[in-house]
């Protein structure tokens, strides 16, 4: 599932990247932001019905690269997909407003950096349940931080120098 975006050659503010947004049907390895100390785990159906609420999500960081700050948003989200249980998405950096932001990832995410998403209107099957199932989400944006930080220490994040046509996994482990 995609937005499309005209390409625009050597466009300055348009850097693409990919990633591992999370993983579905599987629990967390840390309690995300706002699960009050609980693991979570994203059913599948939860995730491919809020695929389209993905696209044109913003994506955010905090210069600490240690969690969420949804009023830094540094790019925005054009594709989503669920390949196997990893929810893998695509979008573009905001590289020229954000070049100190855009090299510090050049230079780092190969073996560090991960995604986190952010949800509204999330639905738990049982609060008292030690790990939250979340059985519909609304997704509102993502966050690129540590691979240590993240709820989901299986994430991925990468720049790309090109915007293959399909949406793939292509990270090894």
């Amino acid at each position: 599932m995609a937005v499309h975006i005209p390409p625009v050659d050597g466009h300055p503010n348009r850097i693409p990247f990919e990633g591992i947004l999370t993983t579905v049907d599987t629990p967390s390895d840390r309690a995300p932001s706002g699960a009050r100390g609980h693991r979570v785990v994203l059913t599948r159906e939860a995730a491919e019905q809020a695929l389209p609420s993905l696209l044109g999500m913003a994506v955010d960081y905090r210069p600490a690269w240690d969690g969420h700050d949804n009023r830094c948003k540094i790019g925005i989200l054009t594709e989503a997909t669920l390949s196997g249980n990893n929810l893998l998405v695509r979008g573009y950096l905001y590289a020229r407003d954000f070049p100190d932001v855009a090299k510090a990832i050049e230079v780092h995410a190969q073996n560090v950096l991960g995604m986190s998403y952010e949800i509204a209107d999330a639905k738990v099957q049982d609060m008292r349940a030690p790990i939250w199932r979340l059985t519909k989400v609304t997704f509102t944006g993502a966050a690129i931080l540590l691979r240590a930080k993240a709820a989901y220490g299986s994430t991925r994040f990468r720049m790309t120098e090109s915007r293959p046509s399909a949406l793939t996994t292509r990270f090894s482990a």
